[in-house]
């Protein structure tokens, strides 16, 4: 595999039961996506979108196929070793944020490094860096309740990017924002994409989200296909 790749999937199936019957929510998918790029996947609500975001962030497990993250076989990683990579490579923006509600926005940020086993002073300093990053240096000690969706989304972020990963992935991460701000989080995903050259793919219905993607690629009945 060429190391200019950092996912390459291959015949990637997943079935749910559904009572008495399965249902194939993946049939097939075949996708390469290089570092640094910036790729979005769309199509209706239900077709399987965010079960192939949870597949390729190690979150969730395909029935049958091949997924290679960088030079890892994933199938080849048990539960201890993929929960590792998920943690030191790759990074989540959900559209409910997902923060703990009991801690601060520093709080939420270093968690994951805390998580990683790295030295409190040390997550500490790169995660108020971060919270600077994303326009939120001065709102560290609030916690989610004090803070606007717009400004959650952006600790969201930070927390996404304090394991310096090389993946993000983000689940409709302006669907539960206004426009306005859902604007100025688009704007803030793009820049941190080509600023760090992580590799972004992000689960949209949002037109002009999508089209300011490097590539669009639309889910339907099962498969991946190439959108102008």
């Amino acid at each position: 595999m060429s190391e200019s790749f950092i996912y390459q999937v291959t015949d990637l199936w997943k079935t749910y039961s559904n009572g008495a019957r399965n249902v194939e929510v993946l049939r097939g998918v075949n996708f390469s996506v290089r570092s640094g790029q910036s790729v979005a996947v769309t199509g209706p609500s239900g077709v399987g979108k965010t079960t192939l975001l949870h597949i390729l962030g190690l979150l969730d497990l395909p029935l049958s196929g091949t997924l290679i993250l960088d030079s890892m076989n994933v199938g080849d990683l048990g539960d201890t070793d993929r929960a590792r990579v998920r943690n030191k490579r790759i990074g989540f923006i959900f559209q409910f944020f997902q923060l703990l509600p009991e801690f601060s926005a520093l709080e939420n940020v270093i968690m994951p490094g805390l998580i990683a086993g790295e030295k409190w002073k040390d997550i500490r300093e790169r995660s108020l860096g971060l919270l600077q990053a994303v326009g939120l240096g001065s709102r560290a000690s609030h916690r989610p309740g004090e803070l606007s969706g717009g400004e959650q989304q952006r600790v969201a972020i930070a927390r996404a990017l304090v394991m310096n990963p090389d993946v993000l992935l983000a689940d409709e991460p302006t669907g539960n924002l206004d426009p306005a701000t859902g604007e100025e989080i688009e704007v803030l995903l793009k820049d941190l994409n080509l600023t760090h050259n992580t590799t972004l793919i992000v689960v949209t219905h949002k037109e002009s989200l999508a089209r300011s993607m490097d590539r669009r690629v639309g889910l339907v009945g099962g498969k991946l296909e190439e959108l102008q």
